[in-house]
């Protein structure tokens, strides 16, 4: 079919806004014509949104005018016209208590901008962690064609000549200054060289992690996920996906016919081959759930485990983004999988309108030592680790490429923190009643508790305990850490405290087992006692004044659990693009 039988078949809709010849096409092309804009531009042609995450205040997307120039180029080449417009950033780095309490806002932010104003399809502009879920979340709620072009990670790192991963850096440093093996004036040197370039973490945190989950979808071109943001070849990239987001307008290729089961599929076993965060299972399930697909915890351990990580990346290897791109970014680990058989959907569909395996069977790979072979990798099994029991009934993960192999079957004695600021409190106190062999649990850091989940769940370990030598201990909590984080860690235990979940009952002197080879995280009291426990949990509960009002309240009341995406329950489901009705 040619192009102009496409055209012929689909009807551009912002055609109800344009294309009409009375009062209101009148109206609405008087108001665009303010920008001077031609009177040809409104004939027959699509109108593409770009989805700006643009914020000085979210500084891995402040370049992100620059960027949107060239998507604009692109469309414009395309034979399309661009609009740009601004939704609310959710930036990890500055924004409190916590980016992942406003990812939802943001979702909601862009669904409404895309189904009220006439757009025939949009690029989603995205970079920082939590803009890559909620462009994505928002985008799938309408189902128009979307496109995804990420801002790019940073240059590396560099401190005392050598390279330095960006977040990772910071916990690693933090830690030496407590055990007394740098001081704090070479630690606060550290700042010069730690983000020193526009763009995202330069390791596989959570934005390189969603960036390649995006890839991995289908829904960015081929090596979206890895060119660093100030190498140009990001900005020919940002043009050419400008220029296919025209041709999906006419192909009708909607989100609804990329994020299929099928892709979703594929994104967890790619997960597990670059060691990604462990904030993927919550987005992933997210954005599925926007979609209607039904994606569930077992699918990460069905996926998932046995997938080797083949990546060599901080915080679970060496290397960083920049080398990742010049190894053959993620094209080749994705060649890789393939190869052996370990691609799940090979035939799944992307953006460019060829499959996932189109794109990448001959992806080329420079450097076995950053994307390894399969027979030597980083991690033989590195697929996220799903863990249930009677302490986390809903579930809990932890990720094994970032965790230490003999800790990852452990019983300990609980050292109990009623929440973060109990925490910062006492774990620097020389009394505390703690050795190497025990288990630090973190109450109240969940979704409704924090509230807003934020990444705290990588607890620093008490420095008398570092002071020892010792680097690594089984942390457990109700919260998320950043994908730049490191440790043996259990997250996003559900129930969470706050909601009433076993974990708000468990007790200094407890005993836990975790067993992540058997998936299992086990709190060592009879069922009665615990139930005993619960009860009076229960009835001691009184309502946080800070819950009854603003945004806060409806998070509070709305959001769901971990293992449900931390989506609000109202979110659920594609509401699709029908054009609202206007009141003129």
């Amino acid at each position: 079919m040619t192009t102009e039988d496409k055209k012929s078949k689909v009807k551009l809709r912002s055609a109800e806004w344009f294309g009409t010849q009375d009062k209101n096409g009148f109206m609405y092309r008087s108001w665009m014509k303010n920008q001077g804009i031609p009177d040809h531009e409104f004939q027959g042609k699509p109108i593409i949104g770009i989805c700006n995450t643009w914020s000085e205040l979210t500084p891995c997307n402040a370049h992100f005018r620059k960027l949107a120039e060239h998507v604009k180029k692109g469309i414009l080449e395309a034979g399309g016209w661009p609009v740009e417009f601004p939704v609310f950033s959710s930036g990890e780095s500055n924004l409190r208590p916590t980016a992942m309490l406003t990812r939802n806002l943001a979702s909601m932010d862009v669904e409404e901008s895309i189904r009220g104003n006439p757009v025939d399809a949009v690029v989603l502009l995205v970079g920082c962690d939590k803009t890559t879920p909620a462009l994505l979340m928002g985008a799938a709620s309408v189902d128009v064609p979307a496109i995804v072009v990420t801002g790019g990670p940073m240059l590396n790192g560099k401190l005392n000549g050598k390279n330095i991963g960006s977040g990772t850096a910071v916990w690693q440093l933090h830690e030496q200054v407590k055990a007394g093996e740098i001081k704090m004036h070479d630690f606060l040197a550290a700042e010069a060289g730690h983000s020193r370039s526009a763009g995202t973490c330069n390791t596989m945190g959570t934005a390189s992690t969603m960036a390649c989950m995006a890839e991995s979808l289908g829904t960015s071109l081929p090596h979206n996920a890895a060119i660093p943001a100030v190498d140009a070849r990001r900005y020919v990239l940002a043009h050419l996906s400008g220029m296919r987001i025209v041709d999906m307008v006419w192909e009708d290729l909607r989100l609804s016919k990329v994020l299929t089961k099928e892709a979703f599929e594929n994104a967890i076993r790619v997960n597990a081959a670059i060691g990604g965060s462990t904030n993927a299972v919550i987005h992933l399930k997210a954005i599925a759930g926007r979609m209607g697909v039904d994606l569930e915890l077992e699918d990460w351990t069905r996926i998932g485990r046995g997938t080797p990580t083949v990546v060599d990346l901080l915080p679970s290897g060496r290397f960083l983004m920049e080398e990742f791109y010049y190894a053959g970014g993620l094209p080749g680990v994705i060649r890789r999988l393939g190869e052996a058989n370990l691609l799940p959907n090979p035939a799944a569909l992307t953006v460019n309108g060829k499959s996932l395996w189109e794109n990448c069977n001959d992806a080329p790979i420079y450097d076995d030592e950053v994307i390894r072979p399969l027979d030597k990798p980083l991690i033989e099994d590195g697929g996220i680790c799903i863990l249930r029991g009677n302490l986390a009934p809903r579930g809990a993960v932890l990720k094994p490429s970032a965790a230490t192999p003999e800790l990852m079957k452990h019983r300990g004695r609980a050292v109990v923190f009623e929440n973060f600021d109990d925490y910062k409190a006492r774990i620097g106190d020389p009394d505390l009643d703690v050795d190497a062999s025990c288990i630090l649990v973190m109450k109240n850091c969940g979704p409704k508790g924090y509230p807003g989940m934020a990444e705290v769940g990588n607890m620093g370990l008490p420095p008398k305990i570092l002071a020892t030598g010792v680097k690594d201990m089984v942390r457990i909590s109700d919260a998320r850490m950043s994908g730049t984080a490191y440790g043996t860690v259990v997250l996003h235990v559900a129930p969470e405290a706050r909601a009433g979940g076993p974990l708000a009952v468990v007790q200094e002197g407890d005993f836990i087992e975790l067993d992540c080879a058997a998936g299992r995280l086990h709190l060592d009291v009879s069922e009665e006692e615990l139930q005993r426990r619960l009860d009076a949990w229960a009835a001691a509960q009184t309502v946080d004044p800070a819950d009854a009002t603003g945004y806060r309240s409806l998070y509070v009341k709305h959001v769901l659990q971990a293992d449900e995406g931390c989506d609000f329950d109202f979110l659920r489901g594609c509401r699709g693009s029908a054009v609202p009705r206007h009141s003129h």
